[in-house]
């Protein structure tokens, strides 16, 4: 097959070399000169997904792959064009902005030939495959759905740095606009992917149909939405347990241990693409789901009331020397969306505090560019707050922060054993002054 992949970002690369990787003819598009550049040369644009330099290495060379800035150079021809652009979600409205999909929607449907199956796989409200797509592509076009292309609605489910394994490990979830559609697309990922054995499933792993595309669209919300609901529920335990002296994850621990509960781990914020943003989506179109926008509110007040444990803890932070240990919103991964970072370093200015970042994955350039005053380690201070689960955080001293007089660990990674000596509070383990 000859594929289209729109949006060659942390997602959409990686799709579109595991295509090229099953012998297909891929061209990809993308608006970045750079990104596109660096595909065409074989290098990656951007680092940290296992794989990608290799696989890109191997196949651009071969001619399996290439890039392009110009939409009439990869859609028309193509048996398939898949579509992974950004969705962004207005943080003060919450409502969803779709104007870079727009855009990538009129570009592609300018150069649609009949015959094609376009798939989209950016998370979207249900609804949007059937009543923002298909009309505006059908306009564009002038081609009929149904008759001259099918549209179906295929969502992500992976997470950047480990795209290939998660590609094999997760069942493949389609949704058309007809019957046809959805055949058309089964055929299609069938032939693009590999799965790994999965008996833990109650059918094959493999490509599941879901029947229409409004399914495909609330499955992929429905999924995410549940991991915010369960942290918020989560999150409120922790800040119950602490409250009362009790050890919430020992709590969890145990109530995990029967298998009707999956009580997920609370910390001090929750970040990236998904979790805090498709809850939002989803309220969008169900603006009655209170449970959802109540554990939206708690998850978004984490920072906050993380940092205001710490200010009643000693009293006051006004002038106080402040690291946040973590800028990205995931241990290992170099990326800020909706990171906790933000908002955490804002309760703790506002308090009065002299706040600097920390990130071993940053630059201090880079977290200049964030807005963030960076930090090394070794300079004196007299708090620090984890706010990302970084792994060189389960090793970090007093030796590291020299003056420290209270290490707040919003995520549960120190080693308790390093910090003897000198106060340590971590959310949801019940202290409720600093241990000595």
């Amino acid at each position: 097959m000859r594929i289209a992949v729109v949006a060659l970002g942390k997602i959409g690369l990686p799709l579109a070399v595991q295509f090229a990787s099953k012998g297909h003819e891929v061209v990809g598009v993308d608006v970045n000169a750079g990104t596109v550049a660096a595909v065409n040369e074989g290098r990656e644009p951007f680092p940290g997904e296992a794989q990608l330099a290799e696989k890109l290495a191997d196949l651009v060379p071969a001619g399996k792959l290439r890039a392009t800035t110009d939409y009439a150079e990869a859609v028309p021809g193509a048996d398939a064009v898949v579509l992974v652009v950004p969705l962004f979600v207005d943080e003060e409205t919450a409502q969803p902005d779709f104007g870079w999909m727009d855009a990538a929607t009129r570009s592609m449907s300018e150069h649609l030939d009949a015959g094609t199956l376009v798939s989209y796989e950016t998370t979207l409200p249900v609804g949007t495959t059937r009543n923002r797509w298909k009309p505006m592509i059908e306009e564009i076009s002038g081609l009929v759905e149904g008759e001259d292309f099918h549209l179906v609605f295929s969502p992500e489910r992976v997470l950047t740095g480990r795209v290939f394994a998660d590609l094999r490990r997760y069942p493949k979830l389609v949704g058309g606009l007809s019957p046809e559609g959805s055949a058309r697309a089964r055929e299609f990922y069938e032939a693009v992917l590999d799965f790994d054995e999965r008996p833990d499933l109650p059918r094959p792993n493999g490509v599941w149909d879901l029947g229409t595309a409004e399914a495909s669209e609330l499955a992929k919300l429905a999924e995410t939405t549940y991991r915010d609901v369960n942290i918020g529920l989560a999150n409120q335990f922790a800040l119950f347990a602490d409250s009362q002296g009790i050890d919430v994850h020992a709590v969890i621990e145990a109530c995990n241990s029967q298998p009707y509960s999956h009580i997920h781990r609370p910390g001090i914020a929750v970040g990236g693409h998904c979790i805090p943003v498709y809850p939002r989506l989803y309220l969008s179109v169900d603006p009655a789901a209170s449970i959802v926008r109540e554990a939206r509110a708690v998850n978004a007040a984490m920072p906050e009331r993380v940092v205001e444990r710490t200010a009643g803890l000693l009293g006051s932070l006004d002038g106080l020397r402040t690291v946040v240990l973590g800028a990205s919103y995931r241990g290992g991964v170099k990326e800020t969306a909706f990171s906790g970072v933000f908002a955490t370093v804002e309760a703790l200015a506002s308090r009065g505090a002299v706040v600097t970042v920390h990130d071993p994955l940053y630059s201090d350039d880079e977290l200049r560019g964030l807005g963030l005053a960076p930090h090394t380690l070794g300079a004196e201070v007299d708090v620090a707050v984890v706010q990302t689960d970084h792994s060189v955080y389960r090793t970090v001293g007093p030796d590291d922060l020299p003056g420290v007089r209270l290490l707040v660990d919003g995520r549960g990674i120190t080693d308790a054993a390093l910090w003897t000596g000198t106060p340590r509070v971590v959310l949801g383990r019940g202290d409720t002054v600093p241990a000595t």
